[in-house]
């Protein structure tokens, strides 16, 4: 049943990374490969990981949106924000203080997925907003459990994209973003689950004030969806 033969080599390369497990209160329990973090049966058994969503913004203020690459295994050409994944099971990675290992873990997959060069997204910028757990099916066989970290991040940034991660991407205005997910619906054109909740929720307050920091109540602050 989770087969991957079917699937792009690399990415079934991937699947092989380990994962931090960790309970409804972010607090690591084990770890387990990406793949069995993503199958729905595990999920279905309450099998949930740590996550990040980044939102970066250039020095106009337009947010860089990505669509997924076909070769994903989860959501393959879904439109979302500009970089997400997992930190995973290494020690810099794993380091709590000032959510430090996740900004790690994100600064990694910014230049593998867009070809974002680290010094041009200093850890010190990466600015957290808040933590959110979801879950949510991508068909019958995969799908997300996450502790999704949100960090926004503003720079002007060279792109060097990986095909295999990145199938298009765009910087939009929020004016922009709030009309082309009014297109997406329309066209059933398809926005990744996480994406949604944080838009529906907190971008667009958030984007009005960018560069200051969150509530201070989100620092410990888990939004259950």
């Amino acid at each position: 049943m989770s087969d991957l033969s079917n699937y792009d080599a690399e990415q079934v390369r991937l699947m092989e990374e380990m994962c931090i497990l960790v309970d409804r209160d972010d607090q690591v329990v084990g770890f387990d490969t990406k793949k069995n973090c993503h199958l729905m049966s595990r999920i279905n058994e309450g099998l949930l990981h740590r996550a990040f969503s980044v939102f970066l913004f250039n020095s106009k203020g337009e947010l860089l949106l990505q669509q997924r690459a076909d070769e994903k295994i989860t959501f393959p050409g879904y439109f979302t924000n500009t970089c997400c994944s997992h930190p995973l099971n290494k020690a810099d990675e794993l380091e709590t203080d000032g959510h430090i290992g996740v900004r790690r873990a994100a600064q990694r997959k910014l230049e593998h997925e867009l070809g974002i060069q680290p010094e041009q997204v200093p850890l010190e910028i990466f600015q957290f907003m808040t933590r959110i757990h979801y879950l949510a099916p991508s068909d019958g066989l995969w799908g997300e459990h996450e502790v999704d970290y949100i960090f926004f991040v503003q720079a002007d940034v060279d792109l060097a994209i990986n095909p295999n991660e990145v199938k298009s991407y765009r910087y939009l205005t929020k004016e922009a973003l709030k009309e082309f997910l009014n297109v997406a619906e329309q066209e059933s054109l398809p926005v990744t689950p996480w994406f949604r909740l944080v838009v529906q929720n907190f971008l667009f307050k958030w984007w009005d004030t960018l560069g200051q920091p969150a509530p201070a109540e989100e620092q410990t602050t888990i939004h259950h969806m």
